[in-house]
């Protein structure tokens, strides 16, 4: 099978995580993928989509069609499978204020398409009432690349750690009180940050280290309790959160909000703590800061639970969404304004 894969960013992190990784399991599972990323210029688009009937189907990437292009793309191709992880019906920035240009565009992306992949059910729940064929994949890591290391005595200091983009820090900023809280309760306690941006807390000592892909792992995996907080609103409710299985893999316990697929990652008093108010999240992490071997108990199933969302795994689950759709019958799919 032949698969043109198309994507407005296939050096952004989505791309990375929900595709890019999958595309040598692919090949070993027989769908051979061609990566492309989407022209500018409608003419340039409309060159790309008339190129779709040489392969058994296009896979596009998040990005929402105009209708020249959805036309296009659906007459040329012999089947379409749209794929998103994020609240794209939403701007981030306004996310309780959905523009109906933005709603118009999706459910025409949506109806348009053979077969939906969504992240998450919340997800999903926006894309069934535009099509009947909408499946629920899990985002997936490369758990090999991630360890856990035998608890030490090292230094005595406890290492609260957050990972992430300079676009997401904000998310940790919003529980500056409760960092600040627990760096007057625990003096051992020290919160690293592992972004290419940092701040700094007048209670909590912070370490600031560079996010890079050689070094990720290991700063990790010296670290001791995963953090990974989110505001309640429409965008975040549509969150994949890729840090939680990170934390899980390197064998951290994890306290999050329960937001996005935090709540379903996370399993309750085993691999962590899920959190809504201040009071719980100082709680919670105190909890474990003081209790080193409920940490190591939660790192420990932690381990476990991030291999079931394997790369491996999940591929091989999206390889059989792919084959069955590719190789199913076609049908008519409406395109509409």
């Amino acid at each position: 099978m032949r698969l043109l894969v198309v994507t407005n960013n296939p050096q952004g992190a989505s791309f990375k995580q929900r595709v890019h990784v999958y595309l040598d399991i692919l090949r070993g599972l027989g769908v051979e993928c061609e990566v492309v990323q989407l022209p500018r210029g409608i003419a340039g688009r409309t060159r790309l989509f008339r190129r779709a009937g040489q392969y058994d189907g296009v896979f596009l990437h998040k990005k929402k069609l105009g209708l020249l292009d959805a036309l296009c793309l659906r007459r040329h191709a012999r089947k379409v499978i749209y794929n998103y992880d994020d609240a794209v019906m939403y701007d981030e920035k306004s996310p309780t204020k959905p523009g109906w240009r933005r709603s118009i565009a999706f459910a025409r992306t949506v109806r348009l398409a053979d077969m939906v992949l969504v992240g998450s059910e919340y997800l999903a729940d926006f894309a069934r009432p535009h099509n009947a064929n909408v499946q629920v994949l899990p985002i997936g890591l490369q758990t090999q690349e991630y360890h856990s290391r035998e608890p030490t005595d090292d230094d005595g200091k406890v290492r609260l750690v957050w990972i992430g983009s300079r676009s997401t820090l904000t998310y940790l900023r919003q529980i500056t009180d409760v960092l600040e809280e627990i760096g007057r309760r625990h003096k051992q306690a020290v919160l690293r940050i592992i972004c290419d941006e940092f701040f700094k807390l007048k209670n909590l000592p912070v370490e600031e280290r560079r996010w890079s892909a050689q070094t990720r792992a290991d700063d990790l995996a010296t670290s001791d309790i995963g953090l990974a907080p989110l505001p309640d609103d429409p965008f975040t409710r549509g969150k994949c959160s890729f840090k939680v299985l990170e934390y899980s893999a390197s064998g951290l316990p994890v306290v999050a909000s329960p937001i996005g697929t935090n709540a379903q990652y996370v399993r309750e008093g085993v691999t962590g703590f899920l959190c809504v108010q201040a009071g719980q999240w100082v709680e919670r992490i105190s909890r474990l800061i003081e209790d080193s071997s409920l940490r190591h108990a939660m790192g420990r199933a932690g381990v476990e639970r991030a291999e079931e969302f394997d790369v491996h795994v999940i591929g091989r689950r999206l390889a059989k969404l792919i084959g069955g759709c590719l190789e199913g019958r076609s049908g008519s799919v409406a395109v509409s304004e």
